[in-house]
């Protein structure tokens, strides 16, 4: 690709026009991870953090987040998600313990939904923060990427393992 497709002829920003694209269905997994002391997280898990049920909070946010994605993203395009899903895998050692979060967004339309995904990942790590920053403030965000997306023009990926991150 020679050229920025954000750009118009004067070099200025623009929304791409995606008005000759076939609608297909596409998804896009993305995936982040909180670490955080071990005592907040068996709060987590117990379910005894003060401002309720952080996961279900989380996970809920996350959802939202994922539909308002073009309101906060200025290039993203609107779209209609058909699913988003949230799932998380706790794990913990002796001194800490270990969030991770995998955000799944599906569409039918004529762009992905990678920026959803990521979206949505983002915020529910950090409404996990949020919730748990008066038991830990030295909790870790991180890495956030996308591990698939299928569908479109550019057709599928899928992350090679050996890159490294959660």
């Amino acid at each position: 690709m020679d050229s920025f497709t954000h750009f118009n002829e004067q070099g200025r920003a623009k929304m791409v026009d995606i008005s000759e694209k076939k609608q297909t269905s596409r998804s896009a997994v993305a995936v982040t991870q909180v670490k955080m002391t071990k005592l907040a997280f068996d709060q987590v898990q117990a379910g005894k953090v003060g401002k309720g049920d952080v996961l279900a909070v989380a996970q809920v946010a996350a959802i939202m987040a994922a539909k308002q994605t073009s309101n906060i993203v200025p290039m993203c395009h609107p779209l209609s998600l058909t699913g988003v899903d949230i799932r998380f895998d706790l794990e913990a050692t002796d001194q800490e313990g270990l969030i991770k979060v995998e955000a799944e967004v599906k569409t039918t339309g004529k762009t992905g939904v990678e920026m959803e995904a990521l979206t949505a990942a983002s915020v529910c790590a950090l409404t996990i923060y949020d919730m748990c920053k008066a038991i830990d403030k030295d909790m870790v965000i991180g890495p956030t990427y996308v591990t698939s997306k299928t569908g479109g023009k550019s057709g599928d990926y899928h992350r090679n393992p050996t890159k490294g991150g959660a």
